[in-house]
């Protein structure tokens, strides 16, 4: 039996312990341009150079998982971060749980905005890119290298999590 949590709003407190939330606002700025633009800086901790590694810049595309949404499995890159950034006007889900060893009942469901992304920090466990209401691109800042640089986990039956979307506005 799938456990069943529903995803809260994403926000730089709550996220955190996790990564960096990427978004115009609160952050960092400074006028360029000859005045004309303004540059929201260093909006995420990227770590990307462990071992050789280098950036680099990527575009996945997302279908969404049927309904319900169950979630079968969890990964982490131990060499890197990896950041995501919503391409299109959707919202999308984050889920995530701490470093370590993948404990399922500490995952933890975000519900992003299209106008925000996020850096997983190094080692954190994820889920792929969680599109709703249709096919979602994302510009993704991460490591390459020849290297194996993502562990997977698939969840067990009892170990599965249902994501609950009553309540939720797409």
């Amino acid at each position: 039996m799938a456990r069943s949590i529903k995803p809260i709003p994403l926000t730089h407190a709550d996220f955190k312990p996790f990564g960096d939330v990427i978004e115009a606002g609160n952050v960092k700025t400074r006028s360029i341009n000859e005045g004309n633009t303004t540059r929201h800086h260093d909006l995420a901790e990227l770590d990307l150079s462990a071992e050789g590694g280098k950036p680099g810049l990527n575009i996945f595309r997302s279908n969404p998982l049927p309904q319900p949404m169950i979630l079968k499995t969890m990964e982490r890159h131990p060499l890197s971060s990896q950041a995501f950034y919503p391409l299109g006007s959707s919202p999308y889900l984050v889920v995530v749980a701490p470093p370590g060893e993948l404990d399922p009942s500490a995952i933890i469901a975000f519900l992003a905005r299209s106008n925000q992304g996020v850096n997983y920090h190094k080692g954190v466990w994820h889920h792929y890119s969680l599109a709703l209401g249709g096919i979602s691109d994302f510009l993704v800042v991460d490591r390459i290298s020849d290297d194996e640089n993502c562990d997977e986990v698939r969840l067990m039956d009892e170990d599965r999590i249902e994501i609950e979307m009553s309540n939720i506005r797409l």
